[in-house]
Parts: structure tokens; sequence; C-alpha cells
């Protein structure tokens, strides 16, 4: 039988003689202490090379800046992510397949509007065919027609289906608000512009975006840092130009304003998306910073998921994270809740993003979520997959290992009152803009109400 009280995560936290206490954070030891090489190619192409033999597996992460201002750009781009590894001059669909499935691999493409992306892995001993197929797909991609048209088909069903999901509504909506008609806003092709995409432009496109200068690839796994580099230059040695792959505009800087109410009628639950300008990782107060973060609503223990989840039950998931997008950051916060408690859950979520700068967190709550952020990247380096996409995430932005490696460090050194200072900097309310998608009938009196927040014009 379940007992019907419930209980904080204040009390879950606390045993019949007082509070568990947290153990002392050890001595902190590098995420990656790894043997590595981090150069560039003769073609331009950035490699970062990483050992790490705890399975005789290989992870291969690219990134291609890959930004367009051609309006019909997001949906050529979507299609040629589907079809670049569907067949090459050498190679059809099913000998790509079939190479890679002997030596235990995958590989696999996603577009988004700041890059192409690659994530591929096998053994390590096959390291030399998933290089040979890699080069083959960047030199090589055929697109013959009834693969674009057959991919196409499938991703025009799929648009149809994710462009009325209530999380892609929110997030274009807050895109929207946030950068007005910035390529960054491009994120999800109209299904109607997927349909127009010809062989010919998916071609096209291939030839003048996918290319290896200012683009990144890491590898890590069982292998050796020195000898790949020269295995990576013979087998992408086909792979040049003397244009460079070209970068998502820089965004503007976000500032605080009234949040946008965007109609959905009759919907019955509404998304709540806040946002403001933040640091980027290359900043001295970025430490300081991610824990106030993880204090307010990073972490299943915070203030936020305390206040709106666990004591009011307004929402069952709120969460608050960074976003980095070329040297540009943000932080968002988010909570999906029903109609009738969508205000009440806007005015604890603003009151929570006060006290946090004007009720800091103490010492103990400091120490949790340090124990938090430094435990979770060490988790997070310690496979081959982790450690990858952490470096190439990295690696986008000018850092590597070195930033990764000394990361535990200056979280560690973080104090007090470094935390309480970036939460007054950084979470006030007035520094935040968003939206609410929901049913504007039920939920504009009592939003507008509250202040601060107007209504989206249907004609607009």
């Amino acid at each position: 039988m379940t007992s019907a009280t419930h209980r904080s995560a204040e009390e879950i936290g606390r045993t019949a003689t007082g509070p568990r206490e947290l153990p002392p954070l050890g001595e902190q030891r590098a995420a990656a202490d790894l043997a590595h090489t981090d150069t560039v190619l003769g073609n331009g192409l950035r490699v970062l090379a990483v050992r790490k033999p705890n399975v005789p597996m290989v992870e291969l992460r690219m990134a291609i800046p890959f930004a367009g201002d051609d309006p019909a750009h997001p949906a050529t781009a979507e299609v040629l992510a589907e079809t670049i590894a569907t067949g090459t001059r050498r190679r059809d669909r099913v000998a790509i397949d079939t190479e890679l499935a002997l030596i235990g691999g995958d590989l696999g493409t996603a577009v988004d509007p700041e890059h192409l992306s690659v994530s591929a892995s096998s053994l390590a001993s096959g390291l030399p065919t998933l290089l040979d197929v890699l080069a083959d797909v960047l030199t090589e991609a055929s697109y013959v027609d009834n693969e674009v048209r057959r991919e196409s088909d499938r991703i025009v069903e799929r648009l149809a289906v994710a462009r009325t999901q209530p999380r892609v509504i929110a997030r274009e909506a807050l895109q929207r608000h946030r950068y007005g008609d910035h390529p960054y806003t491009r994120e999800v092709p109209k299904p109607e512009d997927v349909a127009q995409v010809t062989p010919e432009a998916v071609r096209a496109l291939h030839a003048s975006a996918v290319l290896p200068r200012g683009s990144v690839l890491v590898l890590v796994g069982d292998l050796d840092p020195d000898a790949v580099i020269g295995d990576l230059e013979r087998a992408l040695s086909a792979w040049a130009s003397e244009k460079a792959a070209r970068e998502l505009p820089a965004l503007p800087v976000l500032r605080g304003g009234e949040l946008l109410l965007v109609p959905r009628a009759g919907a019955v639950q509404s998304q709540l998306r806040l946002s403001a300008q933040s640091l980027p990782r290359t900043d001295p107060r970025y430490p300081a910073l991610q824990l106030a973060n993880l204090a307010f609503g990073g972490y299943f223990s915070s203030r936020l998921v305390e206040n709106i989840r666990e004591d009011k039950g307004y929402t069952y998931s709120a969460h608050s994270g960074f976003e980095f997008t070329g040297q540009n950051a943000t932080v968002q916060v988010e909570a999906d809740t029903a109609n009738e408690v969508t205000a009440a859950a806007l005015l604890e979520t603003r009151y929570e993003l006060g006290r946090l700068g004007l009720v800091p967190p103490t010492d103990a709550d400091v120490e949790s979520v340090r124990q938090y952020a430094i435990g979770s990247l060490l988790i997070g380096a310690s496979s081959q997959a982790g450690l990858a996409s952490q470096l190439l995430g990295l690696a986008a932005v000018g850092l590597g290992v070195e930033w990764l490696n000394g990361h535990p460090g200056r979280v560690a050194a973080v104090t007090t009152e470094e935390v309480a200072q970036a939460a007054l900097d950084f979470f006030a309310p007035s520094r935040f803009t968003g939206v609410v998608v929901g049913d504007a009938e039920t939920l504009a009196p009592q939003l507008t109400a509250l202040g601060g927040v107007t209504v989206e014009s249907t004609g607009s």
C-alpha cells in the first residue's frame, strides 16, 4: 500500500537523525586524460584523434558548417543528409551497408541550420574500411533519382507529423520570437518545400557545401592518434577545395522582453519556453554560471523542479539548460503545463528566477550541484561515444581535450559567492524573453493580467 502523503525532495534527503550528508568531493582527475593529437590536415579539415582503448572500437564524429541563405536550403539540406550515404560511384546502398556490417559499423548523417553532422563507428580493425566508405560518401555521393525521390517522400511524411507536435511548434515559435528570420530559425523544413527538391539541386548543394576546410572530425577509440592522422590524409586526399565550409552568421544578442502568447486553438496543454543571453564555455565565469543553472533548474533536485513539479504538481517535467551556437550561448527554461495552471506556473517560474539571485544557493547547495556537474562530465566522457560527442561540440568552437581536462578543476574551484553573483547577473527575470504556446482564448485573460505577456496576432 502506497502512502498518500507527498514527500518533498528535502524530506526524501533526510534520515531519522537529520539530513543525509554529501560525501566530500575528492581530488579531481581529468575528464579525458588520454593520449591525443589535434591537428589540421592539408585539405583544411581539423582532426582530433584520442586513444581510448577500453573496447576494440572506434567512434567517429564530424561536423561540416552548413549554413545557407536560400529559402530552399533547409529542404535541400534535409534531403542531402538523408541520401548522402545511399550510393556512390563505386558503391550502391546495399554495398555500403554490407561493408559497414562486416566491420561491425554504421554511419548516419543529420543536418541542422548550423552543421551537417556525420556519426559513425566500427571495430578498430575495420577503421580503414570505415574511412574508405566515408571518403567515398564525401567525394562521390551519386544521389540517384529514385533514391532522392524515395527519401524525399519519407521526409515529407515525417515532417508532416513532426510539425503537428507541440514541442516542435513551441521550438519554432521561440526561434521566430528570439531571432526573427535569421537562418538559424529554419530548423524544420516545410513538407511542401521538400517535395519540390530535385536530385540536381541536391548534387549542386553537395558540390558547393560539403567541404573540408573549416570542418571538424573527431576519432575516439582503440587507435594510435599519431598514426591515424596519416591514414586520414591518405583516405581523404580527394576531398579538397580552396573554399571553406559556410559558417552560420552570428546570432544577435538576446534581449529581455515580453513573452509572446502564440495561439494554438483547442490545445489542452501549454508549452512555456523562456530564454536569455548566457556565456560561452570559454568565459572565465562559465563554471559559476553552470552551477547556478543546475541549482535553478538543471537537475531533478533543483529549485524549479521542486517548486512547480514536486510541490505544486503543475508539470511533469521542468528543466533549464544551455544552448551553444557558434560563439553564442543562451539559457533556456522549459515546462509543459495544463491550461488551468499555465499562468500559475509562469508566476512561480519568474519567482524562482528572482529568488535565485536574491536568496542565492547556500554552501551545501553549491556543493551538491558541483558534485553533479563533475560527475556528469566524467560519466559522459567514460565511453568512447560519449567522449567523441563531447569533443565534437567543443572542437566546433575551437576547444579540445585540454578544455575538457581542465573543466573539473575549474568547477571545483568555484566559490559560493561566485555562484551567487552569476545567479544575480544572468537569471534576473527581466533578462528573459520567450513564448507560451497554447489556447489563447483560455490563457490570454490570466496571462495578460499577470503582465509581461502579449498575444500574437492571428494575422501575423
